[in-house]
């Protein structure tokens, strides 16, 4: 059971954990034992809310496929359990940064004082340019 909120809980029977061989360097541990894991989560198939579900699939993140389903692989521990607590944690910050709303943008105007600044050290730098200008007798 990951409990993402106080309301929002997914039961285990909709996660997908299974355990792979590690890649990279690691001597015997890795080509024997079982270590990295894969986790699969089906957004469509699971018991979160609506809301939670459209955000998740507005989000374009490499690790949702096309058919909706969260696909997370664990290998940074020797261990499988501190692994498998790590796909749960990374699924957990996924679902929790989809159902954040960005505030909007208040558009401000700007002061008086800093407009009248533009305007003059526009006028200054136009005085500037036509003072190097060829005189014409």
């Amino acid at each position: 059971m990951l409990q993402i909120s106080h309301k929002i809980i997914i039961l285990d029977r909709e996660l997908e954990i299974s355990a792979i061989r590690s890649q990279g360097a690691g001597g015997q541990n890795v080509n024997k034992v079982s270590t990295a894991i894969h986790l699969r989560f089906d957004i469509e198939a699971s018991s979160l809310p609506a809301f939670y579900k459209e955000q998740l699939l507005k989000l374009n993140d490499r690790r949702i496929t096309q058919g909706g389903v969260i696909v997370i692989k664990a290998q940074e521990h020797r261990s499988q359990e501190q692994n498998r607590e790590e796909a749960l944690e990374r699924l957990k910050q996924l679902i929790k940064s989809a159902v954040v709303l960005e505030r909007k943008r208040k558009p401000t105007k700007p002061t008086r004082s800093s407009q009248k600044k533009r305007l003059d050290s526009k006028t200054k730098r136009g005085q500037i340019k036509s003072a190097r200008r060829q005189v014409i007798d």
